[in-house]
């Protein structure tokens, strides 16, 4: 059995690969969904990613699609304190930004979807500037008292916001972020790496990382000059037709081979080798797709192949 892990100074502890919510109420169904939640957690898996504005893009949704579908699995399957459900605020159509009172009617919408009682993990799914981070940790710990969330965390927000929100917490005693959820992957270092990642090493921050397979890049089926059939194509195609892509991609199917594991888990298994990465976050619309992603808290990379990966998406 795999062993959990520590999200950072929490006393939550998560499987090394959190599974990502977004396709639910998009390109898998009611049914496909249940059938992805079973497989993960037979695999061991318990912490599930979604947010309230999942699936809003899409035609005829209303967004919280995914919190709804989670929530009916989880009272079906009669195991909602064997998960640990993280939702996010920020971004629902009905619920936009991150005023106090936002954040306080969209968390309770949430739950309602959820139908639950409290939210494990809640971020703030995009910083707002121009709102005051007083007001913002404010309203959280605010959740937190009164029990309808255990443990916060912030997601796109910059060094220096995130500096001063975890200054107020602790001036104040209240309610702190404990995770990062940023952009990072083998082909998108940059908007992880650097300032951000010292903060949350520093810090103590656990990092989960969203676009870890770099919408779907990172599995291998996207090469220059194929075609492939997903309503993520053009997000993933990108990468294919640049040098960095190619260098990626064959030391990738290197490492693969050798370890004769998907490609897939060979780049989740770089991440999750990087400093402050406590789970990456994966999403699978079928049950054959989740193999390639909960493999990765099996894989151990070594050293020299770490740095193969690292060297090569330079």
């Amino acid at each position: 059995m795999t062993s959990l892990r520590k999200l950072g100074s929490s006393d939550l502890e998560v499987f090394p690969l959190s599974l990502g919510g977004n396709v639910f109420g998009w390109t898998a169904d009611e049914q496909a969904s249940f059938a992805v939640l079973d497989a993960y957690t037979a695999a061991g898996g318990n912490f599930i990613d979604t947010a309230d504005a999942y699936s809003a893009w899409v035609e005829g949704n209303q967004g919280g699609e995914s919190e709804t579908i989670i929530g009916r699995w989880v009272k079906a399957r009669r195991n909602r304190s064997d998960v640990v459900i993280a939702t996010k605020v920020s971004q629902h159509p009905e619920y936009q930004g991150l005023s106090a009172a936002n954040i306080k009617a969209a968390a309770d919408a949430s739950l309602r979807r959820l139908d639950t009682d409290y939210i494990d993990l809640y971020y703030t799914h995009f910083d707002q500037p121009q709102v005051p981070v007083e007001e913002i940790i404010g309203a959280l710990d605010e959740l937190v008292k009164a029990g309808k969330v255990r443990q916060i965390a912030a997601s796109n927000i910059t060094p220096e916001r995130l500096q001063a929100s975890l200054e107020f917490s602790d001036r104040e005693g209240l309610a702190r972020y404990v995770a990062l959820q940023p952009h990072y992957n083998l082909v998108s270092r940059d908007t992880y790496e650097g300032p951000l990642q010292d903060l949350a090493a520093r810090q103590g921050l656990a990092a989960v990382p969203y676009f870890s397979l770099a919408s779907g890049f990172l599995t291998g089926k996207y090469r220059p000059g194929t075609t492939v059939d997903s309503a993520r194509a053009g997000g993933a195609q990108k990468y294919a037709d640049t040098e960095r892509g190619r260098k990626v991609l064959a030391a990738l199917d290197e490492i693969a081979a050798a370890h004769e594991a998907p490609v897939a888990t060979v780049a989740l298994a770089w991440l999750a080798a990087q400093p402050t990465i406590t789970a990456p976050i994966a999403s699978a619309r079928t049950v054959e797709q989740l193999p390639a992603l909960v493999g990765v808290a099996e894989l151990k990379l070594t050293d020299a192949e770490v740095d193969r990966l690292t060297q090569a998406s330079a």
